[in-house]
This record gives C-alpha cells, structure tokens and sequence, in this order.
C-alpha cells in the first residue's frame, strides 16, 4: 500500500475526493478541513494499492495538485486492516509488478547526480579494480563491481529517454562521463604511484591473466550480458529490490574496464586500452538500451490496466 497525503486549496478538494472515490484500490480516506497553513488548504489523508497508485498521481496532477498544493507518498510496510486487503483485492496486477512512475523518476534524480560522493565511489571503486587487474584478483575485481555507484546515471538516462526529459538525459550524461572521466584520471595517478612504489609493474599487467584478461577482450557475450544485465536492473528498480541491484553491479565489468584502461594508459599500453574502453562502451550502450526497453515494455503492460484501475462515478465500491 502507499499512503498519500494530500494538500490543496479548498476550490478543489472536491475534485480530489472525485478522483480518489473513481480510482480502484483506494481506503482510509481522511479530510481535514482548512487546517494546512503553507499552502493554505485542506489536507486529505488516503491510502492506494500500490497498483492504482500511479493512475491516482496523474489524476493529481492533472488537477495541477502539485503546483498549487502539495503530494506526498510514503511506502506503507504494514497496515493491519481488512479494507487494506480489500483495496488491493480490488485494483488489478501485483503489488510487485506495479510501477510509480513519479517514484522512479525521482529514485534516479537523486542517484544520477553528479556529487562528490558519487565521484569519490567512482574513484576509490576504479582503484580498487586497478588492484584487482594488476593482481589478476577476482575477487577484488567482484568488490570495486559492487562499490561502483554508476548504474544511478545509467538507470537515469533509460528513465529519461523513455519520459523524454531532456534535463534528465543530460544530468545523468553528465554525471556518468565525468565520473568515468574523473575515476580514469585518478587512477591511471593511482597506478603511477603504485608503480613508483614497486608494487605494479608493467609485467604483471602483461603477464597471462586468466581471471581478468577478459576485461580488456570483449566479445559478443559482452554485449548481451550487458543487456540482460539492464532488463534486470530495470526490474528490480522499478519493484524496489535492491539485491537484485547488487547482483546486477557485480555482473558487468564497468568499472573494471575503465580501472584496466587507466592501468594500460599509465604504462603506455594502448591495445589493453582501446580493449578496455571497447568493453565498457558495450556494456554502457547494452544497460541503456535495455533500459529503454525495458521500461517502454512496462509502461506498454500497464496501459493495458488502465482501464480496469477507474470506477464509474457512483458505483458501489466493494467494502
């Protein structure tokens, strides 16, 4: 279930209740009366099953709610309630399977900004992968996968490209050049040193690596892991699942291809180079054009429902 509560100017609360009385799904309807002061207004209390949630904040904002007023959603984890059960009875599809748009979107805005903490995981998960490659150390490669914080901004830009915000394609753009281009630049320092140091050596970047010598030699498994990989990131995004995240980021070599070109670019390797950045740009292109699918299967899936999440004005509602 999500509860939302709602403020908005006296004149359309009764648009409002309209609303929520024809969208399946809904309970727990509370009005109360001139009490909200900034903005002035009414506030109305209602929760919806997660499946009508999304058609409930169009019709919001189709009566410009979210401009004169004000919409807030929160998750419910329990609600002890046989009308609870009932509303979700009620409004068609699966909790799990719903998507709120408005939800994700704002999901992504927050992860696909370019931040210093977003830069500085960028970073410390490049160098981390750096060790990994020179080490041929899976494992450290499988932890800087983990530490990476780019499928924020590829999520991001999939979200964006099927809503056709241009803002959103451009912010999320921004943040996942500039932190692969910071994260490179860092790192290829990072290798320097190590070099300087005598714990990388040009050999060892050379030397046979069975664990991590696919990094820099794609391949088309490359391509359609990255694809399968975006449908699941995509799904797990939009049912909130964040394991799944985690499995999804430690499955395609992102980050461990930008850490072995910048180990490559500080030892004067350019075949490793232009290897590794091959690698990462099918693995970018292929997470985004699943995305893009992917979300534009969903949102096809759920226009199928549209129809089935409204009731006829007057009809009796089943609790």
């Amino acid at each position: 279930m999500l509860h939302l509560r709602i403020i908005t100017p006296a004149v359309r609360t009764d648009a409002v209740l309209d609303l929520i009385d024809t969208t399946v799904g809904t309970t727990h309807l509370a009005v109360l009366k001139g009490v909200a002061r900034e903005p002035e207004g009414d506030i109305v209390l209602v929760d919806v099953a997660r499946e009508a949630g999304d058609e409930l904040l169009q019709g919001l904002r189709q009566l410009d709610i979210d401009k004169v007023g004000s919409i807030a959603v929160e998750n419910v984890d329990l609600s002890l309630s046989d009308r609870a059960e009932k509303a979700e009875e009620e409004a068609p599809g699966e909790a799990a399977d719903a998507v709120i748009w408005e939800q994700i979107s704002e999901t992504t805005q927050e992860e696909s900004t370019l931040t210093i903490a977003y830069a500085a995981l960028m970073i410390v998960a490049t160098m981390i992968a750096a060790c990994g490659v020179v080490l041929d150390n899976a494992i450290l490669i499988v932890g800087a996968m983990a530490v990476g914080p780019e499928f924020g901004p590829l999520a991001g830009i999939s979200t964006s490209l099927v809503r056709r915000d241009r803002r959103g394609v451009f912010r999320s753009s921004v943040a996942l050049v500039v932190g692969f281009a910071a994260a490179i630049v860092a790192t290829t320092l990072f290798s320097l040193v190590m070099d300087a140091l005598g714990q990388f050596e040009r050999g060892m970047l050379e030397a046979d690596r069975p664990n991590t010598g696919f990094i820099f030699q794609p391949d088309p498994f490359s391509f359609i892991v990255a694809l399968l990989a975006g449908v699941a990131g995509v799904v797990s995004m939009t049912s909130s699942k964040a394991g799944v995240l985690v499995g999804v980021a430690i499955s395609v070599t992102t980050v461990p291809a930008a850490a072995n070109a910048a180990v490559a670019l500080s030892y004067g390797d350019l075949g490793q180079m232009w290897g590794s950045a091959e690698q990462l740009l099918l693995n970018l292109t292929g997470i985004i054009v699943a995305g893009v699918l992917t979300l534009v299967a969903w949102k096809l899936l759920w226009r199928t429902q549209q129809g089935r999440m409204t009731r006829p004005p007057g009809a009796p509602r089943k609790f």
